[in-house]
């Protein structure tokens, strides 16, 4: 029943999102730019009136809400050129819990589109993500992988930021925020001899990423890559300082990322993603990095038939692997598209990921048990992608330090799902 409900989540975002393709293999032409800029399908924006309508928060499920429907948005020029005004509601009906921001923006100068932010967030997060702030400026269709997700925290968060284009290929952002965190896991943190299962934080980021080879346009709704060209390069800091607005702890967090790909005239290609992150001080788990999991924690293959991520590590289980220090490599190659007939041209890839860490102190993280990744994880597998209406299959095996007593264990069966529009 859970596997047709899950289904039925997906289906119900196909009118909503347009799923890119993992690795493009076609180029964009005049037409195509064109279509995407009047399309609200490749902004993430519905405009209605002086309102656009945000798709990304209609509906959304994991194992902690269950279904999550929402609504939200941001006001356009049609109201203020220089101000917008948005914000979300949601309500999760397995927590029965309403999470909802609110917030504005000014705008300083139209040609770099300088603005100025102030939003309040009351939420959940996963527990150990990491994001780049100049990552969410550019439109992300919808992300399989949180179907699955089962950890969490909640956050409320005052934040207010300053994004700035130096040009239209290199962004930069810097945040400042404090949050007040509750444990939703049975989860403390050991410090000076004091548990904290709830605390504060502050925090001041900088992030930017320079897209050397990515063209683009923009529209009313905000800005639109309509090329991938790569390298992409992503890097972040964040200070948490103890002592300001009651904030418990203080710490330091790098993150850096390099986005490359491949492009060949036999229409295959490599995509190749390298990313290093690494935390001092005093950091609790709720701040720290895992790999991207994406296996269900069930003993049966298919049990854990599910959707397969993007770039997650589909034989590593939720919860399995918390680190300080974390450094992950994952290489896709996707094969010219099998022209079986007009309609049906699958799609092979081939795909290995390896990952690992260290963490400091982990005697110091008490009530969620967790493993280190002092070897080198590695699994690898392939995707067969664009079966039917944009579904696929995709299989992974875990091998080498950290391959499993039991052979079924080691293995990832699951579906895909790549729609382009």
């Amino acid at each position: 029943m859970r596997k047709i409900l899950l289904l039925l989540v997906l289906l119900a975002q196909y009118p909503l999102t347009a799923q890119e393709p993992a690795i493009q293999t076609e180029q964009d032409t005049t037409a195509t730019r064109t279509e995407k800029k009047e399309s609200p399908f490749n902004t993430g924006f519905y405009p209605l009136g002086f309102f656009d309508v945000d798709l990304r928060y209609f509906i959304k499920y994991n194992n902690y809400e269950g279904i999550r429907l929402g609504v939200g948005g941001v006001t356009n020029d049609n109201l203020f050129e220089r101000y917008k005004l948005g914000g979300y509601v949601a309500r999760g009906f397995k927590d029965r819990d309403i999470k909802f921001s609110l917030g504005g923006s000014v705008r300083f100068n139209p040609e770099t589109k300088t603005w100025l932010n102030l939003y309040y967030v009351d939420d959940i997060r996963e527990i150990g993500t990491f994001e780049y702030l100049t990552s969410a400026r550019v439109y992300s269709v919808f992300e399989p992988r949180l179907v699955n997700v089962t950890q969490f925290y909640k956050h409320r968060t005052w934040q207010t930021s300053l994004q700035h284009e130096f040009s239209p290929k290199f962004l930069s952002e810097i945040r400042l925020s404090r949050s007040r965190i509750e444990q939703i896991e049975d989860y403390f943190y050991i410090l000076d001899g004091v548990a904290y299962q709830d605390y504060e934080t502050s925090e001041i980021t900088a992030s930017v990423r320079i897209s050397p080879k990515t063209n683009f346009f923009t529209t009313k709704d905000g800005r639109v890559e309509y090329f991938d060209g790569f390298p992409k390069i992503s890097a972040e800091i964040t200070q948490g300082i103890q002592g300001i607005a009651k904030s418990d702890f203080n710490y330091t967090k790098f993150g850096l990322k390099l986005d490359y790909y491949i492009k060949r005239t036999d229409l295959s290609s490599t995509n190749f993603v390298l990313e290093g992150m690494y935390a001092l001080g005093d950091v609790p788990l709720t701040h720290l990095y895992h790999a991207y999991p994406n296996a269900p924690t069930k003993d049966e293959i298919l049990q854990r038939f599910s959707v397969a991520g993007r770039r997650s590590f589909e034989t590593m289980y939720f919860g399995e692997f918390f680190s300080d220090k974390l450094a992950t490599l994952q290489i896709k190659h996707s094969l010219r598209r099998f022209e079986i007939s007009e309609r049906f041209r699958p799609e092979l890839v081939l795909i290995t990921r390896h990952a690992i860490g260290n963490m400091d102190a982990i005697e110091d993280h008490v009530g969620i048990p967790f493993n280190t990744l002092e070897e080198v994880y590695n699994e690898s597998g392939v995707e067969l992608n664009k079966l039917l209406f944009g579904f696929g299959l995709s299989f992974a095996y875990r091998y080498g330090f950290y391959n499993l007593p039991d052979f079924e264990d080691n293995i990832s069966f699951k579906f895909t799902f790549y729609l382009k529009l």
